[in-house]
């Protein structure tokens, strides 16, 4: 899953074992959605395919100048542009719990790191806290994937769709405590994730939210 924590707005969404291609599948989407622009900063754990999907997605093919030399030249290889910014939180456990926090960037330098995190209005850490917290509401809000449970999906199509349902749905039909800002008469307005990000101007009930035309006439 891709995330925005500012927003608390769950961006894109791959069901299934987390494997290269999966993730390959998720980054290019999560780049689409985005409309291909470059984001301050990407964080993820250290799964090694993260940093290949990125580079595929967001690097620039660098042509190497002539040598003058002999022999074949060198071929021509991705590169992640300067503007690129991306780091992982390496963590160690010991008997179930975490013993140490490593921080690792990946590309860009830890000096444009350190800047995009102080332009954050949500953390000025590397981190994946957030996600780590929706995924345990998603959790909450999917049976299906309460652990140790009998709830659990025993046909692969259902689980798939009631994925889609509860993660995206959240955008616009879930209000978030965090994201609620001051009302008339001493009352807080309530606000989804879709709301922060501009994508909506009410919290959205499900009936509307299913009968939403998914793709609109012109």
């Amino acid at each position: 899953m891709a995330f925005d924590p500012e927003a608390r707005l769950v961006l894109s969404v791959v069901p299934g074992k987390r494997t290269a291609e999966n993730t390959k599948t998720l980054v290019q989407d999560f780049k689409a959605r985005t409309g291909d622009r470059r984001l301050d900063l990407i964080t993820t754990d250290d799964y090694p395919a993260y940093g290949t999907a990125i580079l595929n997605a967001y690097g620039e093919w660098v042509v190497p100048p002539p040598t003058g030399r002999r022999g074949h030249p060198r071929a021509p290889y991705l590169a992640p542009p300067p503007e690129l910014h991306y780091a992982t939180v390496h963590k160690t456990r010991r008997k179930g719990r975490v013993v140490q926090i490593d921080l690792r960037v990946v590309f860009g330098t830890p000096e444009a790191v350190q800047a995009a995190l102080e332009r954050s209005t949500v953390s000025h850490a590397i981190n994946t806290a957030f996600l780590e917290r929706h995924n345990a509401t998603d959790r909450h809000r999917n049976a299906r994937k309460t652990r140790k449970s009998y709830r659990f999906s025993k046909d692969w199509d259902v689980h798939n769709a009631a994925t889609y349902f509860t993660m995206y749905s959240y955008n616009f039909c879930w209000p978030v405590r965090t994201l609620r800002v001051p009302g008339g008469d001493n009352h807080w307005q309530p606000r989804t994730p879709a709301m922060k990000a501009g994508l909506a101007d009410h919290v959205w009930s499900l009936t509307e939210w299913l009968t939403f035309p998914g793709v609109q006439s012109q």
